[in-house]
């Protein structure tokens, strides 16, 4: 599933290929109602956590949420050129005016009105990638519940927007263990855990990939799939830590793969 970082560089690339201007927007597989928005102004596309929101003008707010499979293909469009044929299923089609793109496979794709968007918002925690982001309603969260801290970074009421990788590498890089009780974190933890986070999805947003191993752990066995992130921990089990040479764990936490160093997180 796409992590925030992601929703956050598809609202700016839809707010500079199609905002200010109407937008040509249907829907091939016919399971969306885009003429409520076809040829409407897209005022600005916005995201918090793994959900995006696009803002037309006079209009409802199209919100979408990729969920495991949803994906957006964009595809330029010269002057004079016929639209490309869809090909798949097609939730929603946006067309401007030099490029388009086609959204498949979203969990949600669907129009909801400004309170909507506040029911939305009202369910998600912080966004670490918003300027508005508050971290002392995920701490006053985490610090009152039993739960594994493992779980609770991904749990979107908590902090919208992590997703698996930034969930086991952070705790990683913080020598936490993933089963340790949100009671049993302390404070300044929490701080550096949350700046940090901070900082590395910011890294994400800007460069378009995960970068979570520091200069000095870069060595050592590869990455877990071709053009995917070197990490530490994230789908390593079995392989030796970076740091200490212990075997990473691998178990299920409320659905999820994580994983960790028994040796490092303690």
């Amino acid at each position: 599933m796409p992590e925030g970082h992601t929703l956050h560089r598809l609202a700016r690339l839809h707010q500079r290929r199609f905002a200010g201007a109407p937008v040509a927007v249907s829907s091939p597989q016919g399971r969306f109602a885009a003429a409520a928005v076809d040829g409407r102004v897209l005022r600005r596309a916005s995201a918090w956590g793994k959900h995006l929101f696009h803002h037309y003008t006079d209009g409802p707010i199209v919100h979408v949420h990729l969920g495991l499979y949803g994906t957006f293909n964009e595809w330029p469009l010269p002057a004079g050129a016929p639209l490309p044929e869809p090909v798949g299923q097609v939730r929603m089609r946006m067309v401007g005016a030099e490029y388009g793109t086609d959204l498949r496979g979203p969990t949600v794709c669907e129009l909801i009105d400004e309170s909507g968007v506040e029911d939305v918002l009202a369910r998600l925690g912080p966004d670490p990638l918003r300027r508005d982001a508050d971290p002392s309603w995920a701490w006053a969260r985490i610090t009152k519940s039993r739960r594994p801290i493992g779980a609770l970074l991904m749990d979107q009421t908590v902090i919208a927007g992590v997703g698996n990788v930034y969930r086991n590498e952070l705790l990683y890089r913080h020598l936490i263990d993933p089963y340790r009780p949100g009671q049993k974190i302390g404070e300044a933890e929490f701080d550096a855990a949350w700046s940090d986070l901070v900082a590395l999805m910011r890294v994400g947003l800007r460069r378009g990939k995960i970068i979570v191993v520091r200069p000095d752990h870069d060595h050592g066995p590869p990455s877990y799939g071709p053009g995917r992130p070197r990490t530490y921990v994230y789908r390593r089990a079995g392989e030796p830590c970076r740091v200490c040479g212990e075997t990473i764990r691998t178990a299920v936490l409320e659905g999820r793969n994580v994983f960790w160093c028994p040796a490092c997180q303690t």
